[in-house]
């Protein structure tokens, strides 16, 4: 069974428009995703990239535009300018890992706390917000939170995002199979290649 290794946060709206997408191709092609959610500041600084507020106001105004485009195009509800965009991952991150480490659907979760920002609007770092999605996803978020202290996730984070770092990852959403990095939803179509064995 191909595993894809998925390096992403909990505040990019790529990731969430590529998460069901994701979920699917692995369904259709008996993949199993694992879930690493990394600091992509920590990456960028070792990469070149630039967090938002620092890149250039053309890139800044190119990735709206960019944005809607992938919008219309998937036809999902989406804002793109949402009320708690950038949101701290902290407790979220801790309910992905321990989803991950639980044997849950953390996929499903990490997609579900994006629709909490990116379609209905709410602060994906409020614990009653968070209790939500996760019941969208068929967990319990309580569950998670006793399975996995905040430090122990952190561990994890910290691991991932050096993980990613090694195996040559540089943005999110970023797909690794047997050591092919594929970044961004817009690389799916060559996910699946990977997947039926075309690439």
């Amino acid at each position: 069974m191909t595993q894809i290794d998925y390096y992403f946060t909990l505040n990019s709206p790529w990731s969430y428009m590529g998460g069901e997408r994701l979920a699917k191709l692995a369904k259709e092609h008996g993949a199993t995703v694992t879930t690493r959610p990394a600091q992509m500041g920590v990456i960028f600084a070792q990469t070149g990239g630039l967090p938002l507020p620092k890149r250039a106001p053309a890139r800044q105004a190119y990735r709206l535009v960019d944005m809607k485009r992938w919008v219309a195009h998937l036809g999902i509800p989406f804002l793109q300018e949402p009320e708690f965009f950038p949101h701290d991952e902290t407790e979220g991150v801790r309910l992905v890992i321990a989803a991950q480490e639980t044997g849950g659907d953390a996929l499903r979760l990490a997609t579900e706390i994006g629709r909490s920002l990116w379609e209905l609007n709410e602060d994906p770092a409020d614990a009653g917000v968070q209790n939500e999605a996760a019941a969208r996803a068929g967990l319990d978020a309580d569950t998670l939170r006793g399975s996995m202290s905040l430090e122990e996730a952190a561990n994890i984070w910290t691991k991932n995002t050096e993980n990613a770092l090694a195996r040559g990852a540089f943005g999110a959403p970023s797909y690794v199979i047997e050591g092919e990095v594929f970044w961004g939803q817009d690389r799916l179509d060559f996910v699946e290649r990977k997947l039926v064995g075309q690439s």
